[in-house]
Order: structure tokens, then C-alpha cells, then sequence
């Protein structure tokens, strides 16, 4: 059902408010108690500001906006997410080293240059347990230098996009601080969320030829698929783009035939089958395979 046929995403708005107080109500728990539940309450947060992206739950995007104001991640802009989200839904460039923003391939002429300890480093994150254990560390050190980058050039919405996020970063800040959680328990849970999501990202999409090959299908409806708000469902959402998540299994249960047509049979049965080929194993080289620039 598209988003236009509905007044607002009523699941998305109640999984929000039930987000923020779970945060909230997480900061008071024993703290290995409170770091399990901030990793996966921060992780589905951050599915939600996804939604928000996608222009949910309501149609004026302000008050969308406004639910996913706290920067419950600490290390990554809301806007930014957004403008890099965005220019990544162009399906012409998925997952080119260059013009995505979200790919995890190399140039090959970039990893080339890379020096021993830095391919050992990468080769290790394209395991599922290397992209795990030291995913965040590496995904954030590599948005960050070039971020430093487009800010040295002047890049428009660059510096705007950190400035805003300054004030909730201050105020998340303040709270923990305030709270009896201990500052390194909140950037352990930080850490376990942004681990959850490289999960999701692992193999979300593929170097192929055609580009309507490049992106996934897995048919899980467990706990993660719950976290990713169905986001592994992920040819789905990009085909419709502006459906919500909890109408995207339906769509694919309506017509599988169609989705995996397109990505050419590009698909697994569940997390627990990624976990079992990939989780000691690289799924694609570092370098892009067909990238010859």
C-alpha cells in the first residue's frame, strides 16, 4: 500500500514513542542489562530515522523530522545520513566506489595503493565477524575522513548538517551524563548498535553488471528483520521506496517471483544462513570487480 493511501504510518509513530522511552527507561537499568537494551533500542532507532528519510509517519516532513531529533548514535549527523541515504537511492550507481556514498567496495586503483596492515584490516571486515567486531571502527573512521574532506572543499549542506546536530548531540549528552549509566556503558551500547547494523549491510547489495541485480532479499521475520524494520526485504524497498516497512513483506509475499526476477535470484532464507557462509568468510573482494576507473 503506498504511503499516499494512508493518512499517516500510525506502527512507525507508535515504534518511535515506544523507542524514545525505552532509551529513556534503559539509562536507569543495571548496566549490562542497559547496554543490551540501548544496542537494540539505538539500532532500531536508527531504522526509524530511515523511515523518517522515506517520509514517514506523516506526510509533512517537519514533524517527521522532529520524532528522530535525538542523536541517540552520537556519531552521525541526521542530516547527513539523510543526504547520503538519498544519493544512494540512485540505483544507476549502486555500490560504485565513488558515487555511492554506502558502497563497501574499494577503486581498485585506491586499494592498489593501500599499504599491508590496511588490506589485512579490510580483508578482515569483509567477514561477517570482522564487519561485527571492528565494522563500526572502520565505517565511522572512513565517513569521518571524508567528511573532514568535503568540509575542506566547502561542499554545500556539509557544515550546516554537523551544526545541527550539535544541539541534540549536547542534549543526549547531558542526559547520560545525568543518568546513572556510566558514560563508557552508553558508548558500548553505541558501538553493539552500530554492530547490529552492519549486519544489515553486510550484503545488502552486490557488484553487478545490471543494476537491478545489485540488491537483496532475505526472507527473515525474526528479531533482526524486527530491528531492521523489514529492510532486508531490501529489493523491495528500493523498488518502492516510499512504502513503509510493515508493508514491504506483504508486497514481496504477493509476488516473489517478480522481485527475485529482477535482482536475478539474488537472495537468502534468513540471517542464520548469512551467519552460516559468511561469518569466517569474505562475500566479495575489497576491490570493485567491474569498476575500471
Amino acid at each position: 500500500m503506498p504511503r499516499s493511501a494512508e493518512p499517516f504510518a500510525w506502527p512507525t509513530l507508535a515504534l518511535v514513542l515506544m523507542t524514545h522511552l525505552i532509551w529513556a527507561a534503559s539509562l536507569f537499568l543495571p548496566t549490562p542489562l542497559a547496554i543490551a537494551c540501548l544496542a537494540a533500542g539505538i539500532a532500531l532507532y536508527a531504522s526509524l530515522q530511515h523511515e523518517v528519510i522515506h517520509g514517514h509517519p506523516f506526510r509533512r516532513q517537519a514533524l517527521n523530522t522532529a520524532l528522530v531529533w535525538p542523536a541517540y548514535m552520537l556519531v552521525v549527523p541526521y542530516a547527513r545520513f539523510r543526504d547520503t541515504h538519498l544519493a544512494h537511492h540512485q540505483d544507476s550507481v549502486l555500490t560504485d566506489p565513488y558515487d555511492d556514498p554506502e558502497s563497501n567496495y574499494l577503486a581498485p586503483a585506491v586499494w592498489a595503493r593501500l599499504p599491508g596492515i590496511a588490506r589485512i584490516i579490510l580483508r578482515l571486515n569483509n567477514t561477517l565477524l570482522g564487519r561485527i567486531l571492528i565494522g563500526p571502527v572502520v565505517g565511522t573512521t572512513v565517513f569521518l575522513w571524508w567528511e573532514v574532506k568535503r568540509l575542506s572543499r566547502n561542499e554545500p549542506g556539509i557544515a550546516k548538517g554537523w551544526l545541527a546536530h550539535l544541539p541534540p548531540l549536547c542534549l543526549t549528552l547531558l542526559i547520560v551524563a545525568l543518568s546513572p549509566l556510566p558514560f563508557w556503558a552508553y558508548a558500548a551500547s553505541v558501538y553493539a548498535a552500530l554492530s547490529i547494523l552492519r549486519i544489515r549491510t553486510f550484503l545488502e547489495h552486490r557488484a553487478h553488471e545490471h543494476t537491478a541485480s545489485r540488491t537483496v532479499i532475505i526472507e527473515d521475520r525474526g528479531i533482526l528483520a524486527f530491528l531492521f524494520l523489514n529492510n532486508n526485504f531490501h529489493v523491495v524497498h528500493h523498488m518502492h521506496p516510499d512504502v513503509p516497512w510493515f508493508h514491504l513483506p506483504a508486497l514481496y509475499r504477493a509476488a516473489p517471483g517478480r522481485y527475485l526476477d529482477r535482482n536475478q535470484g539474488y537472495r537468502y532464507r534468513s540471517y542464520a544462513d548469512v551467519f552460516r557462509r559468511y561469518m569466517l568468510r569474505a562475500k566479495d573482494p575489497v576491490a570493485h570487480p567491474l569498476s575500471d576507473r
